[in-house]
This record gives structure tokens, C-alpha cells and sequence, in this order.
């Protein structure tokens, strides 16, 4: 299998560790990550990185996010989704006026404190490890940005589905609590769905079994990068390959690089005149 990415419709209720192991045998990779971990009952888009494509991940990992959400109004629980138990209840009943008229405060740069049951490490420590091990959780505010939150459905009462742009970093459960809190009440999210992640959308993704049968699409790794195109004479290119950074009269810049017989290199950067590998995929 070349190195590419497979854009996965994860399934609700495994974890994003377990669909990349179940991607990688399937397709048979020597090695395979994701883009971006999913909770277990989250679904949606899961960007699978095989074999070179693996060193992506802290680039990708900054990228804006899009979701689709339902939240439950009246109560919440512990993790602050279903996975957790109720802990506290109200008879609060949240109109859609009501709703509407908290959303416009609950966008923009936020100051935002990620859940107790979360992978944030505090001191080397999972958060969720200490919680269940009933230790005490500190956690800091982190600064996300949450660029639009739209109202798509009321379909039951005190539950609302939201669209939600944001960046990356930010909790969707941490904003159904403190979008609870602005309406005096309690909040708990139901569901979770990710429909975009940079510029990947799940509408190109496939599911686990179209994957298992073969039915799948690949993404390039020279696709990834809209950048000027370089190629390498052979000279150029060994050195290149076995670290050298080269001069050259080219602006400062990302570019696609390739070897004059056409193979893809990586991306290289330019910087005061020297050009050097950025990612490597060779």
C-alpha cells in the first residue's frame, strides 16, 4: 500500500485507535494513525494516514473542525455526554428564542475548560484516568474559537442539533455545559458528528466495511500541499535524500518537490536561499 490517506466514516462506539488498526489490516500498511481523535460515541469523519503519511499528524492537527451535535437540556452527567451518569436535573424547558438569542455569545475567542473526563494530560496523567480513579482533576482554560454555531432541528423537546464551525482544541461537550449554564440550566451532549476536518468532508469518506471490501478512494500525499511545483536533477536529489540542504536562487516558500523521472519527494521548504525537506515521503 502506498502512503496516501483514507477518509473513514467512523462508526459510533469504537475508538479511533481501534478503526485505524482495523484500516491498516485491511489494506494491509506497514504503519497507519488518524488525523484527530473521535470520541468512541462520536462518528463521523476519521482521516487515516498510512505508512509516510503518519508524520502528518501534528500538521493536521490544527486544523478548523465542522460537527454536527444534539444536545439535551434538563440534565447532565459526569463525562457531560451519555457515556457518563446523571448528576444533576432541572424542569428547566429551553425554548428555541431562548436559544437563539445566547448563541451569538458562545462564538467568537473563547476561553473554554476542557471536561474532567478528557485526554488532556495533567502532569504526564490522562485527565479521565484521574477522574475514574476519583483523584482531583485540575484543569486549565484553553483559548479556542468557534467560528459559527447554527440551529439545524428541535425534534423533541429540551433537545436541539446544532452545526458547529470551530477550531481545533475546542470540546463540544464543554460547550452544551456552558451553553446550558447561559439558560440556567444543565446540558448533555446525546450525539456528535464530524463533517469536515481542513479541507477533508465526510461526504468523501467511506465506512469500515467498503474499506474491508476494497471500495475505497485514496488521497495523495502531493495533493495535500497547494504548492509551487520544484523538480531534482539526480544530483540534487541525492543529496537532498541523504540530508544535504542545498542552495538555490528560489523565493522563501513550501514547495512539491520530485525527482526528474517524475517521482514525488515530499514537500521541501526554502529559507535563506537553502532548500530542505519539510516532509519526507521517499
Amino acid at each position: 500500500m502506498n502512503s496516501c490517506i483514507i477518509l473513514l466514516n467512523k462508526p459510533r462506539g469504537l475508538s479511533s485507535n481501534t478503526c485505524v488498526n482495523i484500516v491498516k489490516r485491511a489494506v494491509g500498511a506497514k504503519k497507519a494513525g488518524h488525523l484527530g481523535t473521535l470520541d468512541v460515541l462520536g462518528e463521523g469523519l476519521l482521516p487515516i494516514t498510512i505508512n509516510k503519511a503518519t508524520q502528518l499528524f501534528d500538521f493536521y492537527l490544527q486544523k478548523d473542525k465542522v460537527y454536527q451535535t444534539t444536545f439535551r437540556f434538563g440534565q447532565t452527567t459526569d463525562t457531560l455526554d451519555l457515556e457518563g451518569e446523571i448528576t444533576l436535573k432541572n424542569d428547566k424547558m429551553v425554548t428555541k428564542e431562548e436559544l437563539l438569542k445566547i448563541l451569538p455569545s458562545h462564538c467568537g475567542k473563547i476561553s473554554q475548560m476542557p471536561p474532567i473526563y478528557s485526554a488532556k494530560k495533567i502532569k504526564g496523567q490522562k485527565a479521565y484516568d484521574l477522574a475514574r480513579a476519583g483523584q482531583e482533576v485540575n484543569l486549565k482554560p484553553k483559548e479556542v474559537e468557534i467560528y459559527s454555531i447554527d440551529l439545524i432541528a428541535n425534534d423533541n423537546p429540551n433537545e436541539f442539533t446544532f452545526r458547529v464551525a470551530c477550531s481545533s482544541g475546542t470540546y463540544i461537550r464543554s460547550l452544551c455545559r456552558d451553553m446550558a449554564a447561559s439558560l440556567s440550566t444543565y446540558g448533555v451532549m446525546l450525539n456528535i458528528i464530524r463533517t469536515k476536518c481542513g479541507d477533508f468532508d465526510l461526504k468523501d469518506a467511506s465506512t469500515l466495511e467498503e474499506i474491508k471490501q476494497g471500495n475505497f478512494k485514496t488521497i495523495s500525499l502531493e495533493s495535500l500541499f497547494k504548492s509551487a511545483k520544484i523538480v531534482f536533477n539526480k544530483k540534487e536529489t541525492d543529496l537532498l535524500l541523504n540530508g544535504v540542504n542545498i542552495s538555490t536562487d528560489l523565493k522563501n516558500g513550501d514547495y512539491n518537490a520530485y525527482a526528474d523521472e517524475g517521482e514525488y519527494l515530499g514537500l521541501v521548504t526554502i529559507e535563506n536561499n537553502r532548500i530542505k525537506f519539510k516532509f519526507r515521503f521517499v
